[in-house]
């Protein structure tokens, strides 16, 4: 989950990225889903910060967290979780 603010500029600029992966990958393994965090109650920690927070959920649990658009930990942290 891509959880972003709208008006966050470097969290606009990964969805290419995602989009990429996700061809990569293979749409069968692997699942994106973007949240914007200043209408989900739920996401409150991560609002007032210009970064991208990406989280890692398997089997309904967070099992990662990713900071920033970092694209090479970004690959590693899907390719350890797939």
């Amino acid at each position: 989950v891509d959880a972003f603010q709208a008006w966050c500029g470097p969290c606009k600029t990964v969805v290419d990225l995602f989009r990429k992966i996700r061809n990569e990958v293979g749409s069968d393994l692997l699942h994106f889903a973007v949240a914007e965090v200043d209408s989900i109650d739920a996401l409150e920690k991560y609002r007032g910060k210009c970064e991208p927070v990406f989280l890692f959920y398997a089997g309904g649990e967070l099992v990662a967290v990713v900071r920033g658009a970092n694209a090479p930990l970004l690959w590693k942290t899907i390719l350890e979780q797939l």
